[in-house]
């Protein structure tokens, strides 16, 4: 059974291809990122611009015209269906302990506006410094705890604004 493939083009274009076409395929490559391909004789020089594995896009130039390309298989599609998007804007509202411990220091105030990944306070646990950090971009609306305060696993403390 051959695997099969969803391929956008430019968010506008989409076509389903299998592993065996893609294997039929009569591709040479040139140098790196630059191949020759021959398909339903013609004839197409291909230069890959720009690639990400991991988000599976690819900024591909035929011909001197320039394509943005993005692939997906069988699981991609399955975790779409169900509602779920890779790299989906995170839209976490509050901050709650990870684990008992001590609130050694609180890096933010009320009303202040933080980005993703600044460090907002830090919580003692089990002997080591934890950092915790803001998930998202956002405006600290609340801080429930105190430098000095003992915390409990899933205690809420800090919530975001809008």
């Amino acid at each position: 059974m051959s695997q099969s493939y969803k391929v956008n083009v430019n968010k506008t274009f989409d076509f389903d291809i299998t592993s065996k076409e893609i294997s039929m395929l009569d591709v040479i490559e040139i140098s790196q990122n630059y191949f020759h391909v021959l398909q339903e004789n013609s004839s197409y020089t291909c230069e890959i611009i720009a690639s990400d594995f991991n988000s599976k896009t690819y900024k591909v130039k035929i011909n001197n015209n320039s394509y943005n390309i993005n692939i997906f298989n069988d699981l991609d599609i399955l975790i779409k269906d169900m509602g779920f998007e890779v790299g989906a804007s995170k839209k976490v509202n509050d901050i709650k302990a990870p684990m008992p411990g001590l609130i050694l220091d609180i890096n933010v105030k009320v009303g202040q506006e933080v980005k993703e990944d600044d460090a907002l306070l830090v919580l003692e646990a089990m002997k080591m410094e934890n950092v915790l950090t803001s998930p998202r971009d956002g405006i600290i609306k609340s801080i429930s705890v105190n430098k000095g305060d003992a915390v409990e696993k899933n205690q809420l403390l800090i919530e975001f604004g809008a």
